[in-house]
């Protein structure tokens, strides 16, 4: 059926380009008919085709499209086949770009047009089966949830009120063991077997029956169908009974402890699931609701969600800080622990950043918030863990390909056995039960579950430890990675270097300090800052700068006291001319900057200046942490050849380059991958950014510039080097233990399955062993909360 899809599209400039576009939309297959409105900025397109192949044929033209990103719950989903068809519905709908679904935290995400409405989503949902709901709130804890819910609505109920009916039909096989004949008479059994079949496994035919209406099948309609079995076979032998030979030999304890021990397996698989999501519980709890802020001329208690960038905001010890922001008056200590890892408290005093969330000890602060809301640093890690939890392995699409055949080739198996055994072997009673083994072992929950469970309990312990991964693909690439490249200046040093040595060429020395701190007053750079506090402690005056530019890469030019200057590095001095003395460097290893005069006759050298920094503390280890994991070590810097040997030796790294403008450190970066290495690049600059994003992984420590973070796979809370260490550790225990949870998934179905046949599994024992599958599955994605890295 022919669609039409409205496009809000960006970057068109003139007719052409509105005429390029619409020729691009042509050639996708299944487009009928093409316009595209420049006033508007707007493509209508008419067709078959889908909206990833539409919004893709307009990018690859070199525009944009506008795109939302939307999350929602979904209720109703029990396995993998569910997720798989919840991602399909989806996919129909005219406009949506991608869904992916997550069946451990029960949302999707989805990427879609503008105009498509939330009904228009929810429809396509509940005609699969399932029910979409907007997340609100996703994070509640059980134990309020149960205060507000009568007991025969709680989550344990079905298995409590089931568990009670079951007992007395399975106590007599335990009696059998001791020769006792426990056995309950028929009528007996069917009264308590069947409020099990009914009432409490009545979940399994609906959720079934939904399944069957859309077309496929799901775990519910496996459960369903072979419990029915069972119960169906019991009612059969009751009524067929001669009232010879002793008792009939029924099975309603089979139905009912298969139900009982499913219903079990579920409960601890959600209670399991919503332990994967503590970290993204504990920061959401970190928001504060309430706020002290200077309004009307007094301090008033207002809602956070009212607090604007710029707000005076009052935090007394104990209370946790509402915005980010800086310290306009007070001292205090800071415990920011879960929001970065750090765990010693930080002293925090005027001028200096404060993080919301984070814990305000022993002063009173007053704070100028410069973020609030959504802009937060808070909410951009809780983004950041919601999108990374969310994400979906690049192994998964194997994965989503067998749970969408798994089903149908599961119910094949089945009805294969039953015949076997009844037309061959002539006992069509075993047939059926060995047939209900096969069904009940075979729900492919764990199947489902193996993945996301891993990457959301991976994600969540690396946001404990300060580190943010942007998603799955970069927890895949970090385990590949054979080679790091470290940034020097704020990344592998303090990145607050000090001025140590300044050098006058026929001027005086307080005359060369003036004329740098009236270049670098505008400037960022640690260098510049190092000038500007050497020349503020020292009391020199500030000159007026004209004509102030930054030279990317290499310094700054200006005009100070009606003399044309500039301040750079070697590099840039021997490009203009120079022969530079270097000779009259005196700190070994030092970063080194030169000052020169541009004149009627030519450039001149007006003086020299000498900064030092220090290795972080705990950069050395990094290193040799990296190293002893058989990755090479090396690092770029904008710096001098001899700052750079001298911190190179120091840390032992196997390589290092020097004087590096930032277009070459992308290029070096792509150097060594054209040699065959995976490629890591650890930086926090701008300058770094182009490396980052050249990088198979970039890596970016968030004491650094915005840019840089945005350009990185994984962010770093804390300016401490030794995480990237950590950060591969923690990537190589995710993906181990994705493969032992899909291990135990295929390895519960191909060995259960044949052996269920075979008529080796009781229905009993294999509804045991399917419920251990997926308890067992998401226990041991828990154990990457007890690891340390």
């Amino acid at each position: 059926m022919s669609t039409t899809m409205q496009l809000a599209v960006k970057g068109m400039t003139c007719a052409s380009c509105a005429a390029r576009i619409e020729k691009a939309l042509l050639n996708v297959s299944g487009v009928v008919k093409a316009n595209v409105n420049l006033a508007t900025e707007t493509a209508t397109v008419e067709g078959l085709a889908n909206a990833a192949d539409i919004t893709s044929a307009i990018i690859n033209a070199g525009y944009e499209v506008e795109m939302d990103s939307r999350q929602f719950e979904v209720k109703g989903m029990t396995c993998a086949s569910c997720a798989g068809r919840v991602e399909k519905a989806l996919m129909k709908v005219a406009g949506v770009h991608s869904a992916s679904v997550n069946l451990a935290t029960e949302q999707v995400s989805i990427s879609l047009l503008q105009s498509i409405s939330n009904d228009t989503l929810s429809e396509a949902v509940s005609n699969a089966g399932y029910e979409l709901i907007t997340t609100q709130d996703l994070v509640q804890s059980e134990s309020k949830q149960d205060k507000q819910q009568a007991f025969y609505q709680k989550d344990s109920w079905p298995v409590i009120g089931s568990a009670i009916l079951t007992l007395p039909l399975v106590l007599p096989m335990m009696g059998m063991l001791f020769g006792a004949d426990w056995m309950l008479p028929a009528f007996w059994q069917w009264l308590l077997a069947t409020p099990v079949q009914f009432y409490f496994g009545a979940r399994f035919y609906k959720a079934g029956w939904k399944a069957l209406k859309a077309g496929s099948g799901n775990m519910d309609l496996l459960v369903a169908i072979g419990t029915s079995a069972a119960y169906g076979l019991s009612l059969y032998l009751w009524y067929s009974f001669d009232g010879h030979h002793g008792a009939p030999h029924l099975y309603f304890e089979s139905s009912a402890a298969v139900l009982t021990l499913v219903l079990l397996g579920k409960l601890l698989e959600k209670r399991a699931k919503r332990r994967t999501t503590d970290a993204l519980h504990a920061l959401e709890n970190l928001k504060p609701t309430t706020a002290t802020v200077w309004r009307n001329e007094k301090w008033q208690l207002l809602p956070a969600a009212q607090l604007t960038s710029g707000d005076l905001v009052k935090v007394l010890p104990g209370d946790r800080i509402p915005v980010d922001g800086l310290v306009i008056r007070g001292n205090s200590h800071v415990d920011e622990a879960l929001i970065s890892g750090e765990s010693i408290p930080l002293h925090k005093s005027v001028e200096e950043k404060v993080t919301g969330g984070s814990v305000n000890l022993d002063g009173v602060l007053e704070i100028k918030a410069t973020a609030v809301g959504s802009e937060s640093t808070l909410s951009k890690i809780i983004r950041l863990v919601e999108q990374a939890q969310g994400a979906k392995a690049p192994v998964q699409a194997l994965v989503d390909k067998i749970s969408s055949i798994f089903v149908p080739v599961v119910l094949l198996i089945a009805i294969t056995t039953v015949l076997i055994w009844g037309l061959y072997l002539g006992d069509w009673a075993q047939g059926i039960l060995h047939a209900v083994a096969v069904l009940v072992i075979a729900c492919p929950c764990a199947l489902g579950l193996a993945t996301p469970a891993a990457i959301m309990a991976g994600t969540g312990t690396a946001a404990k430890h300060g580190i943010l991964v942007k998603d799955a693909i970069a927890l895949e690439q970090a385990t590949k990675i054979d080679y790091v490249i470290f940034d020097k200046t704020g990344t592998l040093t303090e990145g607050k270097p000090e001025l140590v040595q300044v050098t006058g060429f026929g001027e005086q020395e307080k005359v060369v300090i003036e004329q740098a701190y009236g270049l670098q007053q505008h400037s960022e750079h640690p260098l510049a800052k190092a000038v500007i506090n050497h020349a503020v402690f020292h009391n020199v005056p500030l000159p007026e700068v004209n004509e102030f530019n930054v030279v990317a890469g290499k310094g700054v030019k200006g005009e100070v006291n009606n003399r044309k200057l500039m301040l750079g590095s070697s590099h840039w001095m021997r490009e203009l001319g120079l022969a530079l003395p270097m000779e009259k460097i005196q700190v070994k290893g030092a970063s080194v900057s030169w000052l020169a005069e541009s004149t009627d006759s030519g450039i001149v050298l007006l003086g020299l200046f000498c900064f030092a920094d220090k290795a972080k503390p705990e950069s050395k280890q990094a290193v040799k942490a990296l190293q002893q994991r058989g990755i090479k070590v090396a690092m770029l810097t904008g710096d001098s050849k001899d700052s750079a040997a001298q911190i190179a030796a120091e840390l032992n790294l196997d390589n290092y380059q020097a004087e590096v403008l930032p277009q070459g450190k992308a290029e070096a970066v792509a150097l060594y991958q054209q040699q065959g290495y995976k490629v890591a690049m650890v930086g926090d600059g701008i300058n770094d950014a182009p490396a980052l994003a050249q990088s198979d992984l970039g890596i970016a420590m968030a004491t650094g510039t915005e840019v840089a973070v945005s350009a990185a796979a994984i962010t770093l809370m804390r300016g401490n080097p030794e995480l990237v260490a950590s950060s591969l550790n923690l990537a190589s225990a995710t993906y181990t233990n994705i493969q032992q949870n899909l291990f135990w998934a295929f390895a519960f179905n191909t060995i259960g399955i044949p052996l269920a046949a075979m008529g080796y599994l009781n229905p009993v024992i294999a509804g045991a062993a399917m419920a251990c599958s997926s308890v067992l599955v998401i226990t041991n994605a828990l154990r990457l909360q007890r690891k340390t890295f």
